[in-house]
C-alpha cells in the first residue's frame, strides 16, 4: 500500500501551460489567494482534475514550482473555509499557517485548514508536484476535532499505517465503484475520522477509529479481491503482505463475510455468473472458468455454483442463450436472478 498506486488512477495528461494558463488560474483564485510562479511564467503548467463525491471535492493537480499566499485580505473576502486531507504522490509541499508549519513529502498526507491565512510553497525538484486533496466542509470535520481551531498542518508520514490505507483510497476513490467496496460517502466518513483522530479527536472520534479502520481496510481489500479474482494474488500471505497487515487482522475484518475463503470464492462465483450469461465468453469450457476461478475441477466449480444459484453453469447459459434469441438483448444480471429466484419459488 503505497503512493505508487495513486499514480495509475488518473492518466496524465499535457494539462494548460505558459503565461495565458498562469494568467487564467490568477483570475479564478483571486478571492481566494495569490498565485507566485518559482519559474518563468512560459514555464508554468498545470493540469488538474476534480470530482464531487457527497459534500465532498476530490482534487487531483499536477503544477510547477509556486507558491500560494492566502492573506488576511483574501480571508475577510470569504468564500473558503474547509479542511484539505493532502496526500503527496511527487515532489514536495512546505505549508505554514500562524506558528504552524510543515514539510509534505511523497507518500505523506497532511490535515490542512484553509480558513486562516496561510502560505504554501510546491517545489518538484525539476518536475511537476503531484497532490490529490479532499476538501472537507468544516461543518463537517470541525464537530469530529477536540480542537477544530488548532486542527492544521498535522502530518501523517508516509511509513504510518494510517498514511498508507489512506493513500490507497485516495486512488480507489478515483475508480468506478467496486462490487461490495462500499459506498464513497461512506468512505468519506471513514477518512474524516481518520484524518480527525491524527489531529486530536472527540472522545467519540476515538472510539470510533477501529470502525473507521474496518471499513477502509475492507473497501481497500474487497477492490484488490474484486481485480484479482482470475489470478493468485489472493492468498492470505499475499494480501498481508500487499496491505502490511497480520494474518489475524485479516481474519477478523472477513468474520461477518463468512471468513476471507468464503468471501473470495462467492465473488468468484459471481464473476462466472456475468460471464456465462455474456456472449463473449459463449465459448469458454467449464473446465477452463473453473481452472480460471481456481477451483480445483470443473465438478468442485458446477457443485459450487448450483449450490449458490439454484442451477448449473450450462443451465444458465442455455437460459441466457434463450433470452437473447427472443429478445435480441443480452439479458441483465438482475433480471436473471429475478427469474431464478422466482423459479426457486415456485
Amino acid at each position: 500500500m503505497d503512493g505508487a498506486l495513486a499514480n495509475e488512477s488518473m492518466p496524465a495528461d499535457d494539462g494548460e501551460r505558459g503565461a495565458a494558463a498562469l494568467a487564467q488560474m490568477r483570475a479564478m483564485t483571486a478571492d481566494i489567494c495569490d498565485v507566485i510562479p518559482l519559474t518563468a511564467e512560459d514555464d508554468f503548467r498545470i493540469t488538474t482534475a476534480t470530482m464531487m463525491i457527497g459534500n465532498a471535492l476530490l482534487v487531483d493537480s499536477r503544477v510547477t514550482d509556486l507558491e500560494y499566499d492566502r492573506t488576511p485580505a483574501h480571508i475577510a473576502r470569504g468564500g473558503l473555509d474547509h479542511f484539505h486531507v493532502t496526500l503527496c504522490i511527487e515532489g514536495e509541499m512546505w505549508f505554514s499557517s500562524g506558528r504552524r508549519d510543515v514539510m509534505v513529502r511523497a507518500g505523506d498526507i497532511c490535515l490542512l485548514d484553509m480558513g486562516p491565512p496561510n502560505r504554501t510553497v510546491l517545489r518538484g525538484g525539476g518536475g511537476r508536484t503531484h497532490l490529490r486533496a479532499i476538501i472537507l466542509q468544516r461543518a463537517m470535520l470541525a464537530p469530529r476535532l477536540a480542537h477544530p481551531d488548532a486542527a492544521t498542518a498535522i502530518l501523517l508520514p508516509a511509513q504510518h499505517p494510517h498514511a498508507r490505507l489512506l493513500a490507497n483510497h485516495f486512488a480507489a476513490l478515483m475508480l468506478p465503484p467496486a462490487p461490495e467496496a462500499g459506498s464513497a460517502e461512506v468512505t468519506i466518513e471513514a477518512i474524516a475520522d481518520i484524518a480527525a483522530a491524527a489531529a486530536g479527536g472527540t472522545a467519540d472520534i476515538a472510539a470510533g477509529v477501529e470502525r473507521a479502520e474496518r471499513h477502509l481496510y475492507l473497501a481497500v481489500i474487497k477492490r484488490r479481491i474484486a481485480d484479482n479474482l482470475e489470478t493468485d494474488a489472493l492468498t492470505v500471505d499475499e494480501l498481508c503482505r500487499h496491505f502490511q497487515i497480520s494474518r489475524a487482522t485479516l481474519y477478523r475484518l472477513f468474520e461477518t463475510d463468512g471468513g476471507l475463503a468464503h468471501y473470495v470464492r462467492e465473488q468468484r462465483l459471481n464473476l462466472a455468473f456475468r460471464q456465462l450469461i455474456s456472449p463473449a465468453a459463449r465459448e469458454t469450457r467449464l473446465i477452463d472458468m473453473a481452472v480460471n476461478m481456481r477451483f480445483s475441477s470443473d465438478s468442485t466449480f458446477i457443485r459450487a455454483f448450483r449450490r449458490k444459484f439454484g442451477l448449473t453453469p450450462g443451465e444458465l447459459r442455455e437460459l441466457a442463450d434463450r433470452w437473447l434469441r427472443e429478445t435480441g438483448a443480452v439479458p441483465a444480471i438482475d433480471t436473471v436472478l429475478h427469474q431464478l429466484a422466482r423459479r426457486r419459488k415456485s
